[in-house]
């Protein structure tokens, strides 16, 4: 394993900032494919940090015991935003920026904007695949899943079905993803998958345990590893959702939000999901259920609700009827 440091440079409040890489490299001659794992764009996404960190430990071990299993390099980026890591922040601190909507054209010129370009050149010149691992905002809890822009599906949903997640949810377009990594990268010819799992601030070992294994499992089927150790109970196909398969429950009314589902269980249409409270009168303003029959893979965990607010989606087994 080989340490590059891509960007450092003195904060103003001080303290360095550096961005590094760990690289695995393969056994001998031209690797087969070169793969990159980018996680920690969002300082308070911490489930990413712990897949790499399981990808980093094993990925060691194995190039010490089974060095000739290295048919392709590895590029790991355990923290693409380390100034928001450090502060446990979804913006990169002073500046308030996004990281992860800095990429592709007119993003200026901060210091945010500069780490961004040497990260996507950096990934650019060294990756023939990436995958690009985020958690979900405050409010949402997440199954593991493949997000995929339309646009991209014919190449990423053969690829994404060997990550052992729980859903490849193929998704319209929108403004908002053109100053995304993953976008610009596919853009760029390097097709990227883009992974959303659990919660942000949370770490759930569960949904880092089957990610660890899928990425595991992907690799090998890639031909990037040479190696058969992924535990049967981890290997599963994705289910496969498009816009008219995803169901949502809104909030009628602003309250708190009592959950009484477990994500990832079937749900029946008009099964209970929770209630809505108003604590000020001791009513419950409305009884939340299920907008359709299927899987639940996103459920609020931020109990105060304004009415309009996303409580939950079903990926439901049935599209509906026209």
């Amino acid at each position: 394993m080989k340490t590059k440091t891509l960007v450092l440079f003195k904060s103003p409040l001080g303290a360095p900032v550096k961005v590094i890489k760990q690289i695995f490299t393969a056994f001998k001659g031209r690797p087969v494919k070169r793969v990159s794992f980018v996680t920690g764009l969002h300082g308070d996404e911490l489930e990413g940090l712990v897949l790499c960190h399981r990808l980093i430990q094993a990925l060691r071990q194995l190039k010490q015991t089974q060095p000739e299993a290295f048919l392709g390099d590895i590029h790991i980026y355990p923290a693409a935003n380390p100034s928001a890591v450090n502060s446990a922040t979804r913006l990169w601190p002073f500046y308030s920026e996004d990281m992860n909507r800095t990429f592709g054209q007119g993003s200026g010129d901060s210091v945010p904007v500069q780490v961004s370009r040497a990260l996507f050149e950096d990934l650019k010149a060294h990756s023939d695949l990436a995958v690009d691992i985020h958690s979900s905002n405050k409010h949402l809890l997440e199954l593991p899943q493949i997000r995929i822009i339309e646009n991209f599906a014919g190449t990423l949903v053969p690829l994404a079905e060997q990550t052992c997640a729980d859903l490849i949810w193929v998704h319209p377009m929108a403004g908002l993803f053109e100053s995304t990594l993953g976008y610009n990268l596919n853009l760029a010819k390097i097709p990227t998958l883009v992974i959303e799992t659990g919660i942000c601030l949370r770490i759930h070992p569960e949904f880092g345990d089957q990610l660890f294994h899928g990425m595991m499992h992907w690799l090998n089927h890639i031909g990037v590893l040479a190696i058969r150790n992924t535990p049967a109970k981890y290997i599963k196909a994705p289910r496969i959702i498009y816009p008219n398969q995803v169901a949502l429950a809104m909030a009628r009314q602003s309250g708190l939000f009592v959950g009484q589902a477990r994500l990832g269980s079937q749900v029946k249409q008009g099964d209970p999901l929770g209630q809505m409270l108003n604590p000020m009168t001791g009513e419950v303003l409305e009884e939340v259920v299920s907008p359709g029959t299927g899987l639940l893979f996103t459920l609020r965990q931020l109990p105060l609700v304004y009415a309009g607010g996303l409580l939950a989606r079903v990926a439901l087994d049935r599209e509906p009827e026209p």
